[in-house]
């Protein structure tokens, strides 16, 4: 079956464009592994419009019914290859099935960077997680640490305080990042100790995570003992996938997107947290937006 448009990845961004499409009647699948993508992973959202507060998941959860409820396909799987031939596309699913599409829109998200430490590696699953709303369960009455000074460090180490019995902030710099909302969070609960300038330079354990070597620039280095350590130190693009096409992209390797998200590769769009629009301000509303924008445009290409 051919389609109209291919959307790969299942976040917000792919959600929105996948509705805005079926509205124009646009044949459209969407097709990824996780449906809502790391927006799952909040605990969570208080700055949707009209939405006081609300869960990732149950975000996802309502976004994804919405886009069911207008007709559109999914497929719960990875595409592993893209190839273009005669102007049309066939995409590759990691579960052996082809896709044909006319258009293509990637919306496959970032993924979570990581420390790069010894240790990280070996004790993933042990005690090194990088989802709080995920992993902090199993933490229930210990010690924790969070490590980063963002949105979602601080985010996570309010969550994980309801949860933990000590929650180490640490932090390579002398100030968070994070905005107000979570700064006053932090700073009313007795839970959390932020450790300012100081990098985790070693996970240590034996079956599973028992302590972490911290170098501070002040004291120098030191262990510290944990449960477990939830990195949240940024996100990096997930464009593995279109190496093989000329698709432009920026030093930090965020695909470059016009005003409509089209790509520098013909039939091929972006939106979301992928790309360098919106600022690179990484929201639910920029990635929805970028979304609608981008199938706008898709269904002028269309028609023509």
């Amino acid at each position: 079956m051919l389609y109209d448009l291919a959307i790969i990845g299942a976040g917000p961004a792919g959600l929105s464009a996948s509705v805005y499409a079926s509205r124009y009647g646009i044949k459209n699948i969407v097709i990824g592994g996780i449906v809502g993508g790391l927006v799952t992973e909040t605990h969570e959202i208080g700055n949707w419009l009209g939405t006081e507060k609300i869960s990732g998941f149950e975000f996802a959860q309502k976004a994804s019914d919405h886009m069911k409820s207008l007709g559109a396909e999914t497929k719960p799987f990875l595409v592993d290859q893209i190839e273009k031939k005669d102007g049309i596309f066939k995409l590759f699913l990691s579960n052996g099935e082809k896709i044909e599409a006319k258009t293509v829109l990637l919306a496959m998200g970032t993924k979570h960077r990581h420390l790069g430490v010894s240790g990280e590696k070996d004790f993933a699953g042990k005690g090194v997680s990088y989802c709080a709303t995920c992993d902090g369960f199993f933490y229930k009455g210990k010690t924790v640490a969070v490590v980063g000074g963002n949105d979602s460090a601080a985010g996570a180490a309010v969550y994980l305080a309801d949860i933990a019995e000590k929650v180490y902030l640490i932090y390579r710099g002398d100030k968070l990042r994070a905005e107000d909302f979570w700064l006053r969070a932090i700073d009313g609960n007795n839970k959390i100790k932020i450790l300012y300038n100081t990098n985790v330079k070693e996970i240590i354990g034996d079956q599973k995570v028992e302590k972490l070597k911290l170098d501070n620039l002040f004291a120098g280095s030191e262990d510290l003992s944990v449960h477990g350590i939830f990195i949240e130190i940024g996100l990096e693009p997930n464009v593995n996938l279109i190496k093989e096409f000329d698709i432009e992209s920026d030093e930090d390797g965020y695909i470059k997107i016009d005003s409509e998200g089209r790509t520098t590769e013909r039939g091929i769009w972006a939106a979301g947290d992928i790309t360098t629009g919106s600022n690179k301000f990484k929201q639910i509303v920029t990635a929805a937006a970028e979304g609608a924008i981008a199938v706008n445009s898709i269904q002028k290409f269309l028609k023509k």
